[in-house]
């Protein structure tokens, strides 16, 4: 990777510099450069204020050639593409107002990434990327996201590549890494072996989980009532089930996680008492940085969220009506952040938290760090609060999430409509919940499975109510999920299950002994995959938009 041109921006006091330099007046880059890797780290005379920082190369590529970008959060769309697709930003009519633009770009990269020049061939990826040309992968990875998000940059039809760095924020008088990427050769499994071994990602402690999880029939609609009847329900499968999850529901607002609810009135100890008995780990959601507009957190201590410069409250997440963010530099927002934990964990005895809404914490940068800075230190704090318990992450920047997150979410929510609702076609962004887009992502993210965490890939349906599925489409997403998943949940009521769901669910929570020999987009929308399962070779072809398949499932 020597041949690059280099460029930094930078402001000192108030003027800005633009420099291809390595030493100037301000600063000069130590460079340890190779053709397989390159490290560059910024030495300050005095005090900076970083912008931009980047590295050009030429990568011209062939008609066939394929690139893959990795999306910025766990819901980003993630996938390979050709110099003649685009990589879609906000819509004009999210942007028409600056309070739509704002409400839409939250859970994304929207307010950093330049979209709006972007033509076909031009895409951009986080933390790695690569090329690939039939069988062989040229794999490009970061091995620091500490100092903020590595961005890949590629114009296909241009021939062009760069490496760029996140510093917006960035303020410095010490050494600073600023580039430290590895260049990898070789078939697909070999390449990312050999990259999250040098990142230094040590094996999962978990590489499957089976179960349920209560957000994708009921949503906050839940009681103590419903989730013991679907304890009792999940039984009927009970030699394939690990895990049973209380998702979101259980607390008066987000961020209240402690008061009591009149919806489980015997508390939430005691539901996780009776999963133990049924011989289950039991699961609890969290979004431990979140404060509902109408919380009581938010209402009783104002001065712990993140703010604007005018003092307002800094808005987090759109749902519930608006949420706002803990900051965690704020001694008293982490106090109250370990001690939920504290209780869920220790005296309620939940044995895993998944923990949803990451990104909230790092949308701006501040204090001096980028948003990887921020990320990084933001996830560090959760896996102390956490401990020995399980950590599912989610909605989180996926190289934050690398050796900290014992599983991971790898795609966006998936739907109750398989070909999605009215705001899908708006493409209000590339987080929304899909479930066409949450089968591309767990199929072009398959590589993250077992080396940077344990893949979730979202839940699959089987029920035949409050679903606007067929059963081809349901059977295609089961497929998927356990071909390239290993945190399987369903969130139906099991015994209202036939004995062709109840077989269904049995297989798909079953852990896959597939290996996969290839998976592309053969044509627009159509996948096919090739894998071996059970010593037999087979072939998954289907239409992503429709949910037909080519074979039986």
């Amino acid at each position: 990777m020597k041949e690059s041109k280099l460029y930094i921006k930078y402001r000192v006091g108030n003027e800005i510099f633009e420099e291809d330099l390595y030493q100037t007046n301000h600063y000069y880059v130590e460079e340890e450069c190779t053709d397989n890797g390159v490290r560059l780290i910024l030495n300050p005379k005095q005090e900076l204020e970083l912008i931009k920082v980047e590295l050009k190369y030429l990568h011209p590529v062939t008609n066939t050639e394929r690139f893959y970008y990795n999306g910025y959060q766990a819901w980003t769309t993630s996938k390979e593409v050709t110099a003649d697709d685009v990589q879609k930003g906000l819509t004009p009519l999210t942007k028409l107002t600056k309070k739509g633009r704002e409400m839409a770009g939250l859970s994304g990269d929207y307010f950093f990434i330049d979209y709006d020049s972007k033509k076909a061939g031009q895409f951009h990826s986080f933390t790695y990327a690569y090329y690939r040309r039939e069988t062989e992968v040229e794999l490009y990875g970061s091995l620091n996201e500490r100092t903020g998000f590595t961005v890949f940059y590629a114009d296909m039809n241009a021939g062009t590549f760069k490496v760029t760095k996140d510093v917006e924020g960035v303020i410095t008088s010490e050494p600073y890494e600023i580039i430290n990427v590895k260049k990898y050769v070789g078939e697909y499994d070999s390449v990312f072996d050999a990259y999250f071994a040098d990142y230094g990602c040590v094996k999962p402690r978990v590489d499957h989980m089976a179960g349920y999880t209560s957000w994708y029939n009921y949503f906050q609609k839940i009681d103590e009532k419903i989730i013991l009847r679907d304890l009792e329900g999940i039984s009927r499968v009970k030699e394939n089930v690990s895990i049973f999850q209380i998702d979101d529901g259980y607390e008066p607002y987000v961020g209240d996680w402690l008061e009591p609810s009149p919806k489980f009135p015997n508390g939430m100890k005691y539901i996780a008492d009776k999963i133990h008995d049924e011989g289950y780990l039991a699961g609890i959601w969290i979004a431990p940085f979140s404060a509902q507009h109408n919380s009581k957190l938010r209402a009783e201590h104002p001065d712990w969220l993140l703010k604007w410069p005018n003092g307002k409250p800094q808005l987090g997440v759109f749902a519930w009506g608006g949420a706002y963010t803990l900051d965690i530099y704020n001694e008293g927002a982490r106090e109250y952040i370990r001690n939920f934990f504290d209780v869920i964990l220790n005296e309620w005895g939940y044995d895993m938290v998944k923990l949803d809404f990451l990104y909230s914490q790092c949308i701006y940068p501040r204090n001096g760090k980028s948003r990887g800075q921020i990320m990084a230190e933001a996830m560090d704090f959760l896996r102390e609060c956490v401990g020995d318990k399980l950590l599912l992450g989610c909605g989180v920047p996926l190289g934050s999430a690398f050796g900290v997150c014992d599983a991971c979410r790898i795609s966006c929510d998936v739907d109750l409509v398989y070909t999605g609702k009215f705001y899908k076609y708006l493409h209000i962004n590339q987080e929304i919940p899909d479930a066409q887009n949450a089968i591309n992502n767990s199929i072009f993210r398959r590589h993250l499975d077992g080396r940077a965490f344990c893949n979730d890939p979202d839940v699959f349906f089987l029920r035949d109510f409050n679903l606007k599925f067929t059963m081809e489409q349901k059977k295609l997403l089961a497929k998927v999920n356990h071909l390239f998943g290993n945190v399987l949940f369903v969130s139906d009521n099991v015994g209202k299950y036939g004995d062709e769901e109840i077989e269904i669910v049995k297989k798909s929570f079953e852990k896959s002994n597939a290996m996969i020999i290839s998976a592309e987009y053969t044509d627009k929308g159509y996948i096919t995959i090739k894998y071996i399962e059970n010593g037999e070779r087979k072939t998954l072809a289907f239409d992503l938009y429709n949910g037909q398949t080519s074979s039986e499932l």
